[in-house]
């Protein structure tokens, strides 16, 4: 049997998950394949890297993801890393947001955007009696019945109120998505919520009923739910030698060789039903591309030859995100570090989004009596920042906290790590603009367009995403 020749261009998690679906599928279908997996920069993984300081373990892009979607702690199992999975520290599983310079605990009964109950929105120190009374009212306000997209914005202010969108909203979904809500789509990013309008008339009705249901069927995430203080913290995942040994796993999985590194693509053309790519080392021919980048990316290399497809990719906004990894002696912290960190309201005006402390959020990620702090930023909510140096960016993310957490002398170890254009920014319309782009994409013989731009931006996301994209490439391989 001929075998098929399959080039994959880009080796970040969506690359590497496809290539490695793509190859055991082959196996089972006893389908000679020759694999190529190309990857400009010089390492696998993409935005996902881990760095070791001494004793201390350091992520400088993703550092867990949600377990609640099954794709990435499957694909774990099936790499042989189950016994590497971890979750994060049991007993301080809560948050804090800024509000008026003080860090404020984040009361229970509060999932995300919305309270659960009457006692857990009077007990939030974060609003006043105004945005309190205006929060409750989605008690009685009817439902939206335009079933048109709308801003995560427009949602929160016209369910909760203005206040609520700019206390509490706005900062936990930064924590997500680094996204203008003003911009964000709810149907895309939080369809949940959306169902819980239509189906109940009311958010806080809805997770209540829900809570209460799920603590009758005896389900831990009732439990959960109801003691939710901000994110779950219980579902998010991990793993014991750093993040790294993910997409370390997949490449060891590949067969020996097929792995390029600092080999960016320059070209894609197509004819008489076999693509060519192009490289400044030389040209690869293929039955079956992959393009696992970026929209934008993708659309560069697809413009010249499919102007409409490529187009449609060019139309996903992308942004960018800084982070940035501080080793401390413990006793330089003067915060409490009694929770996983603190999202910081834009409001407030600071120049952080985020902060976590990592050694307290997942264990074995600093030895006693050190401390781990990752601070995020950047984003579209913070254009100020935009042209600074990674040096630069590590004084504002230091001088931060030193008035948040009360940073005492220099770190120890300062790293910091910039993602440029690298998150896809999931805008009003992007359902339309997935299901554009892909009925183009469709038309085009022998080829793959997967990435974060399409179905989530998480981990799990982007694995499930190119499986099926590798199962659907395998089955109408010629």
């Amino acid at each position: 049997m001929v075998p098929l020749r399959a080039v994959v261009v880009g080796a970040g998690i969506s690359g590497l998950a496809f290539a490695h679906r793509l190859h055991v599928l082959a196996q089972q279908a006893g389908r000679p394949l020759e694999l190529t997996l190309l990857e400009s920069s010089n390492h696998a993984g993409g935005v996902i890297a881990t760095l070791r300081h001494e004793d201390c373990l350091l992520e400088t892009g993703p550092d867990c993801w949600a377990g609640n979607k099954p794709a990435g702690v499957s694909l774990c199992r099936e790499l042989g890393l189950q016994d590497q999975l971890i979750g994060t520290r049991a007993g301080l599983r809560r948050s804090f947001i800024l509000h008026k310079g003080k860090l404020q605990r984040l009361p229970e009964g509060f999932f995300l955007i919305s309270p659960m109950s009457v006692g857990a929105l009077l007990a939030t120190p974060l609003l006043t009696f105004a945005g309190k009374l205006r929060m409750g009212l989605d008690l009685l306000r009817p439902a939206r019945r335009d079933t048109g997209d709308e801003s995560l914005a427009d949602f929160v202010r016209r369910r909760f109120g203005r206040e609520a969108l700019e206390r509490i909203a706005q900062p936990m979904v930064a924590g997500i998505y680094n996204a203008d809500p003003e911009k964000l789509s709810l149907q895309a990013t939080f369809p949940q919520f959306l169902e819980m309008e239509r189906n109940h008339g009311s958010v806080i009705r809805a997770l209540r009923k829900k809570a209460a249901a799920e603590a009758r069927s005896g389900t831990s995430s009732g439990a959960e739910i109801a003691k939710a203080a901000g994110p779950r913290y219980g579902m998010f995942v991990s793993l014991a030698r750093g993040m790294s040994t993910l997409p370390d796993a997949l490449v060891a999985a590949l067969p020996q060789g097929c792995l390029h590194l600092n080999t960016p693509v320059t070209g894609l053309t197509q004819a008489g039903g076999t693509w060519q790519v192009k490289t400044a080392s030389g040209q690869h021919t293929a039955d079956l591309v992959c393009l696992a980048l970026p929209a934008h990316a993708s659309a560069r290399l697809l413009q010249p030859a499919h102007a409409q497809a490529g187009a449609a990719l060019a139309a996903f906004e992308y942004g960018g995100a800084t982070v940035v990894n501080f080793v401390f002696d413990r006793v330089q912290v003067k915060h409490a570090m009694d929770g996983m960190g603190a999202v910081i309201p834009v409001v407030e005006g600071r120049d952080i989004v985020a902060f976590s402390f990592s050694s307290v959020k997942f264990e074995g990620r600093a030895p006693e009596g050190k401390a781990v702090v990752r601070v995020f930023m950047g984003g579209a909510l913070h254009p100020r920042l935009s042209g600074l140096s990674t040096d630069a960016l590590a004084e504002v993310a230091l001088r931060e906290l030193r008035d948040l957490v009360g940073i005492e002398g220099q770190p120890r170890f300062t790293f910091a790590a910039t993602h440029d254009q690298a998150m896809a920014q999931y805008h009003v319309g992007h359902l339309e603009r997935v299901k554009q782009a892909r009925n183009l994409l469709a038309g085009i013989g022998g080829l793959s367009v997967i990435g974060n731009a399409f179905d989530g931006v998480g981990i799990p996301d982007c694995i499930r995403g190119a499986e099926e994209a590798a199962r659907q490439a395998l089955a109408t391989a010629r």
